[in-house]
């Protein structure tokens, strides 16, 4: 398992570079992807738990909230959230509307309902920030790209470290019920991993932030990341499955390469814009 992810993290890597170095449009269409990919997959374990989400309506939605934020160098940041809380805000009611229309149990309809807008919301309105991330400065684009660089390697930094600290010194189980194989000192050795990391990738030319705020992002980037992999273990138990996917060798599915980073983006997307 552990050489299967590593040929795949050798692999995919360099592919990841490539696309954040050259932006827009290819970060955003590979953004675009992973959230259509992780939403099926997500509808897939909602499926299994016998609630048929509705896929047709998350996938536009999620198309949409990834398309604005494509966009959002053309609008001011109040705007763009306005937007993409009314195209949430429609899709949602439209969708209700139908629900409670239709000549099928009202319960079974309004679950489905429910776990189809949970699915946009965690996919694409979440992974949207990173879009926004990578745009954040249009005149000059490699700011955007150091932040992602920061932000995304600071998240694979706390998963690597986590795990084999986890397999070496784990002895305390953080949260048995959840996801039983994370201890607390793979916590602390995640966390302490993302410190390093973000201090180290700060001495990116483009990143400019004095060393107290990128340790204190270090921490939360620390924290929401291991948030994120917990929220996914949550939604897996919920339903009953054991991996999101297989897509990925060695790794599983796109949401189990993804729940790391979902709550990341939005965390250094407002600390930047706030902060800096």
């Amino acid at each position: 398992m552990l050489r299967q992810r590593v040929l795949s993290s050798v692999i995919l890597i360099p592919l990841l570079l490539l696309v954040i170095w050259f932006g827009s449009p290819w970060f955003s269409i590979l953004v675009a992807l992973a959230a259509l990919l992780g939403l099926l997959e997500f509808y897939s374990m909602v499926d299994q738990a016998r609630v048929q989400p509705l896929t047709i309506f998350g996938t536009l939605w999620t198309l949409f909230l990834i398309t604005n934020a494509h966009l959002a160098t053309s609008f001011s940041q109040s705007t763009t959230m306005l937007i993409a809380l009314g195209i949430i805000g429609s899709g949602a009611i439209v969708v209700l509307i139908s629900v409670l229309f239709s000549k099928e149990s009202k319960g079974v309809t309004l679950c489905a309902w429910s776990w189809g807008l949970t699915g946009v919301l965690y996919m694409g309105l979440l992974l949207s920030y990173w879009v926004l991330l990578r745009n954040i400065d249009d005149s000059v684009s490699a700011v955007g790209r150091d932040w992602v660089l920061l932000a995304l390697f600071s998240t694979f930094a706390v998963d690597t470290t986590a795990y084999f600290v986890g397999r070496r010194f784990g002895r305390h189980k953080m949260a048995p019920t959840i996801s039983p194989a994370k201890t607390w000192e793979g916590a602390i050795g995640g966390f302490t991993g993302a410190i390093v990391a973000a201090l180290l990738l700060s001495l990116l030319p483009n990143i400019d932030m004095a060393y107290w705020k990128v340790i204190v992002l270090g921490c939360l980037i620390g924290i929401f990341a291991q948030l994120g992999d917990l929220t996914e273990s949550k939604l897996k138990r919920t339903v009953d499955v054991k991996e999101a996917g297989n897509i990925i060798p060695g790794h599983g599915g796109i949401l189990d390469r993804l729940d790391s980073i979902v709550f990341v983006g939005v965390v250094v997307y407002y600390w930047i814009y706030y902060c800096s």
